[in-house]
């Protein structure tokens, strides 16, 4: 079935009878991984049962296919249906969900999350397709939608805002409903105790989004995830940011994952140390960060960035294809067991 973007939430919050299966794609990854939520949500609240819900990606399908139709027709020991969410899909998986979605095995509900795609690709294809499935688009918000989101959120805490505040918050907004959510949050704890949100409250409690975006890009080679680091340094350079403060802003996050290794409490205990604070989404995958790097390795990487900004600051090569090769050159290292 294909969704309209402006029908998305509706199906996403009210998926019709019959439907057994959602694929959950766009540019727009935040709002992919919210829709995916509340998609889920409507069958488990709560996304941390281990009995009722189970997560698979593209790697553990490609090598065992079968395991996507053993885990939709689990039956939960608690009683209660199930759902089945897929991460990082992409056109490889458009046979195997052809086949499933032909003759799906029991009753779970299975929600595939994807980047973006192109019309007419052969995993949007297949969900588009089948009378039995939806393909739910997630575009990058427009002025207007944010300006809806940013309004709502403040709604749920008691709060109004000011239209100049509302204006100055929607432009440092855009690219991604997660990070979006993020800068709403701490919007909402700078105002709490007021009615309205003000410019000045605006302009004090909330960053650009480039730092957002650079945390996202450091993330991406600490984890060794390629097309993600792409994507994240793809955007950078849309937005004007400096290649210098990408790779300065890289050293401060392997210099603190080179202090969490070296901390004796272990890495859990040690992530809550750090000062400033990691944000609450990012603990996890500074963690398998931290479990996936050793201290050789990190200060060979610290190198590699340290180098990247000289060469930044000293020869013709387009800065931004410096730092690109760097963070590349580092992602490579993080798939090294």
């Amino acid at each position: 079935m294909i969704v309209k973007s402006s029908e998305s939430d509706r199906i996403a919050r009210n998926p019709p009878r019959g439907m057994i299966a959602a694929l959950v794609f766009g540019p727009d990854s935040g709002l992919a991984r919210e829709r995916s939520e509340i998609l889920l949500k409507t069958v488990v609240e709560d996304l941390s049962d281990p009995f009722r819900v189970s997560e698979l990606d593209e790697q553990t399908l490609a090598n065992d296919p079968a395991r996507l139709f053993d885990e939709a027709a689990s039956i939960s020991m608690l009683g209660g249906r199930r759902v089945v969410r897929v991460r990082s899909a992409s056109n490889a998986l458009a046979k195997l969900f052809e086949s499933f979605l032909a003759e799906p095995a029991g009753d779970a509900l299975v929600v595939v999350e994807a980047g973006d795609l192109a019309k007419g690709s052969a995993l949007r294809s297949v969900f588009e397709a089948a009378d039995n499935a939806a393909a739910i688009p997630c575009y990058l918000d427009s002025a207007r939608e944010l300006g809806d989101v940013v309004r709502d959120a403040l709604t749920a805490e008691g709060l109004s805002i000011a239209p100049d505040a509302l204006e100055d918050a929607v432009s440092r907004l855009g690219s991604d409903r997660g990070v979006t959510r993020r800068e709403l949050e701490k919007l909402v704890l700078y105002a709490r105790g007021q009615k309205q949100v003000t410019l000045e409250d605006v302009r004090a409690s909330m960053g650009d989004e480039a730092e957002a975006r650079i945390e996202e890009a450091c993330d991406a080679a600490g984890l060794g995830d390629l097309p993600r680091l792409d994507l994240a340094l793809e955007r950078l350079w849309t937005a004007d940011v400096s290649p210098v403060a990408v790779l300065r802003q890289a050293m401060s996050h392997f210099q603190r994952l080179l202090l969490v290794g070296a901390a004796r409490e272990g890495a859990e205990e040690a992530i809550k140390r750090l000062r400033p604070p990691l944000h609450f989404s990012r603990v996890s995958a500074f963690k398998s960060q931290a479990q996936k790097w050793n201290a050789a390795r990190l200060l060979d990487a610290l190198d590699l960035l340290l180098e990247g900004e000289a060469l930044c600051k000293t020869t013709g090569v387009p800065a931004e294809a410096v730092c690109g090769r760097a963070l590349f050159n580092v992602a490579s290292m993080a798939k090294v067991r």
